[in-house]
């Protein structure tokens, strides 16, 4: 059995239930819902798929008055991050049609975004379903000898879906696209992890490295500290694309196949929620577990797979008496 996990501080959604008014499941307050996407090893029959019934709750106090679960990612906001030097701006061209087609296989009421960035970010192309203004978002000037601020357009791209209806079914997704080299943020990227986390965002982080001489070889130049991390504590992953030895072929990038690496992911993945009732608000330290059938096991975070997470919740009274104020 893994760790536990506090859910009131460390899953990466809290949103509010839902008094569905529409097939949107639009969230309307009413009883908090912790809501996060989980990754499965299923090795029963390949047919055999995962329901709400495979779900084992062990809750002694009461303190969850129900589980939310849903399959697939059939319904995605996207931004996609774009860094703007001018080492990258021919391949990030390049990649447009692979990038849209990786949108146009998700669900009809998908929607999507691109932010660009150097010094500063730029929501260039808002949420929508315009594929010819996403396809020439990812057309632009040089601009050399720019400075780069990595985790300011990345918290940037956090708060741009502040602006959307909160729906319990919508992932929440931002590849990141970039040289890693940042010179220019304000915000650290621990801040920007944690307010991901917050929000239910997952980062997928594309590297197109930079090389430099290194001890008579070539090497790839470090990335910024934590730019890894943005993918990897916030259920997404990381993609390198690109090593010294295509680079001294001069083989050109082709990120479909990592496009279609994060397709599969995302689909391969469930939502998972609990429903925190008022017995929580005690002060008190509540723990509960999920398990999934034999043969199962599933991973979240930072957390390795196992077939059962147990969790707890804890609510100081006095962080209780802030909120109802």
């Amino acid at each position: 059995m893994c760790l536990a996990s506090a859910l009131s501080t460390l899953l990466p959604r809290t949103t509010f239930g839902q008094e569905p008014s529409s097939d949107d499941e639009v969230i309307r307050v009413n009883t908090e819902l912790l809501l996060f996407p989980i990754r499965v090893r299923d090795k029963r029959k390949p047919e055999q798929k995962l329901t709400e019934a495979d779900l084992t709750l062990k809750d002694d106090d009461r303190v969850t008055t129900g589980v939310y679960f849903s399959a697939g990612a059939d319904r995605l906001a996207l931004v996609f991050a774009l860094d703007e030097s001018g080492s990258l701006r021919e391949i990030i061209a390049q990649q447009r049609e692979a990038a849209l087609a990786l949108f146009g296989r998700f669900g009809e009421k998908s929607r999507v975004a691109v932010l660009r960035f150097s010094g500063s970010p730029a929501l260039v192309a808002e949420f929508g379903r315009d594929l010819e203004a996403v396809r020439s978002a990812f057309s632009f000037p040089a601009r050399p000898n720019q400075r780069t601020a990595i985790f300011d357009a990345a918290a940037a791209a956090v708060r741009s879906f502040d602006s959307l209806p909160r729906i319990r079914s919508e992932r929440h997704i931002v590849i990141l696209i970039s040289d890693g080299l940042d010179n220019a943020s304000s915000v650290k990227a621990e801040s920007v992890v944690k307010a991901a986390l917050d929000k239910g965002v997952s980062f997928y982080v594309i590297h197109l490295p930079l090389f430099a001489p290194r001890e008579g070889r070539l090497a790839i130049r470090s990335p910024a500290k934590g730019f890894r991390e943005l993918a990897e504590k916030t259920g997404g992953k990381f993609f390198l694309a690109g090593d010294a030895k295509s680079a001294l072929a001069s083989a050109p990038v082709n990120l479909a196949p990592v496009f279609q690496a994060i397709e599969d992911d995302l689909k391969a993945q469930y939502l998972v929620g609990f429903y925190i009732g008022e017995a929580a608000n005690d002060g008190r330290k509540h723990r509960f577990s999920l398990s999934l059938p034999a043969g199962v096991a599933y991973q979240f975070g930072q957390l390795e797979y196992s077939r059962k997470h147990e969790f707890f919740v804890h609510r100081p009274r006095e962080a209780l008496k802030n909120r109802s104020q």
